[in-house]
């Protein structure tokens, strides 16, 4: 069940609805049904599948704190670790793993066939994986103690707004809002509604626009010249940001309306004036993960520079492996590294030379230049994302460095500006400049709280109107044009 579908806008209000009349003491039953159900739509088998890490990672947390001795905690740690984690590489890597290495065989001539098991990609594994090692780790810190509430607890590693594609929730802020008796606020109705608004506006309308001049220009590479390529992958850039942004604010909106307030994933990534920035305002919650589960144990910054900079790659080779089974993202870590890694070199002495030279880098046109050149970086990033091979990558740069030029007969057919009427044009204009307004008054704070003035009401529950039938007139002709498109960061 994805969240641009009629069936979740039937569902999402059925949900709230029974939330809100059931007594408070049985709300985690109708939330428990309603993540499984969401789950099953995808496919019925997958619930065997979050059920054994739920029951594997809810046992380890009620005997652990039993275990006297330390050695006999780390165990338990570790085999909880090697289950969990297990299911995650076969059913995500196995095929990968099993492939890179008869292709490392044959490069010594041994001829091995390439085998590939019939293996389906659970959907959202690696989120609720994650999910559940965070909360297995924390009880064996001591950090939080076990929920023993085994309800409770599978509703912590499969509540349906954020199941799919986070974020990633730690167990000290999501199991007690959880438990929370939470009264039916308008307020909460009315912020969750305005990032559900964001939300949809960012998938619906931006992200899927775009979505249609990516996929005809990396559809067919080679036809492509160098400035259609960068262009697309400036635009591939947005629609990712807007895709996983939006799906966070629809996941946050939901969950608002109910009371429950999730983490934030993004922090305006695109004002990034370094490498290092944008990666911590990108998907904030799983680069929090890496910090606080590998980053930190692998020593941090405490054994020296060479080790930190080390367990910096690591780390963005692992989460580039997070994102999918397949070099390419492995790479997209290392690209990445490598650009925090310059960043570390030059930071002192160009620091020193701006210091020298009495300039300031903090002044608004130096600003700008350093946000485009960390977008170009960004940009150039998301051919490893787009490409489905090394060979793959190798085209796009291939065809970047040796085909330059500006062919504008050729934007006009990739854009499909033919089928693209005016009044699309103008819907999404408008909903553009709705949502930025909506925006402004920013994620942690409700724009429509409902006052006594009546037309201040009025006004803000106007733009929220307004802002449905835009959104929806603009969904409606973007599925005219190319069909509904599902959430990219599902594939991960």
């Amino acid at each position: 069940m994805t969240f641009n579908s009629l069936q979740f806008l039937i569902f999402l209000p059925i949900v709230i609805i029974l939330y809100y009349i059931v007594p408070h003491k049985f709300r985690w039953i109708i939330l428990l049904v309603a993540s499984y159900y969401a789950y099953m739509s995808w496919n019925p088998w997958l619930i065997f599948l979050i059920l054994a890490t739920t029951i594997v990672s809810y046992l380890s947390g009620i005997f652990m704190p039993k275990i006297k001795n330390k050695a006999g905690k780390k165990a338990l740690l570790w085999v909880t670790l090697i289950v969990c984690l297990g299911i995650l590489i076969f059913f995500k890597y196995f095929n990968f793993l099993l492939g890179s290495v008869i292709s490392f065989l044959n490069l010594f001539s041994l001829n091995i066939n390439s085998i590939v098991l019939d293996i389906i990609l659970p959907v959202g594994i690696s989120f609720y994986t994650f999910q559940t090692l965070s909360y297995v780790i924390d009880v064996y810190r001591e950090k939080f103690e076990p929920e023993k509430h085994f309800g409770y607890f599978a509703l912590y590693v499969s509540f349906f707004p954020q199941l799919v594609a986070g974020p990633i929730e730690r167990p000290d802020k999501l199991i007690p809002q959880l438990k929370e008796n939470h009264k039916l606020d308008p307020n909460n109705l009315l912020a969750g509604l305005q990032l559900l608004l964001i939300g949809f506006f960012r998938k619906c309308v931006v992200a899927d626009f775009v979505g249609i001049f990516v996929n005809n220009v990396f559809g067919d590479i080679a036809s492509a010249n160098s400035f259609a390529i960068l262009v697309a992958g400036a635009l591939f850039m947005v629609q990712l940001y807007c895709d996983f942004a939006g799906y966070s604010e629809i996941a946050a909106g939901a969950s608002k309306m109910m009371g429950i307030e999730l983490s934030k994933n993004f922090d305006k990534p695109f004002t990034a004036t370094t490498v290092q920035i944008l990666m911590r305002r990108w998907h904030m919650t799983l680069t929090s993960w890496f910090t606080d589960y590998v980053y930190i144990p692998l020593g941090g910054n405490r054994k020296g520079k060479p080790r930190q900079i080390l367990n910096i790659f690591i780390v963005y080779a692992l989460c580039g492996l997070w994102h999918g089974a397949n070099w390419t993202y492995v790479l997209w870590g290392v690209y990445m590294w490598l650009f925090m890694f310059i960043e570390s070199l030059i930071k002192k002495p160009v620091r020193n030379f701006c210091a020298k030279k009495n300039i300031n880098l903090g002044v608004l046109p130096i600003v700008i230049i350093r946000r485009c050149f960390v977008f170009l970086i960004a940009v150039f990033s998301t051919f490893f994302f787009r490409a489905t091979s090394l060979s793959h990558i190798g085209a796009i740069y291939h065809q970047i460095f040796t085909t330059m030029g500006i062919s504008w007969d050729y934007f006009v057919e990739s854009f499909s500006c033919l089928q693209i009427d005016v009044l699309s044009v103008v819907v999404i204009l408008l909903s553009l400049i709705v949502m930025c307004r909506l925006y402004d008054f920013g994620y942690d704070r409700s724009f429509v709280t409902v006052t006594q003035d009546n037309r201040a009401l009025f006004y803000r529950t106007s733009i929220i109107v307004v802002s449905v039938i835009a959104i929806a007139i603009g969904w409606f002709m973007l599925i005219s044009l190319e069909g509904s498109s599902e959430f990219v960061y599902f594939q991960f």
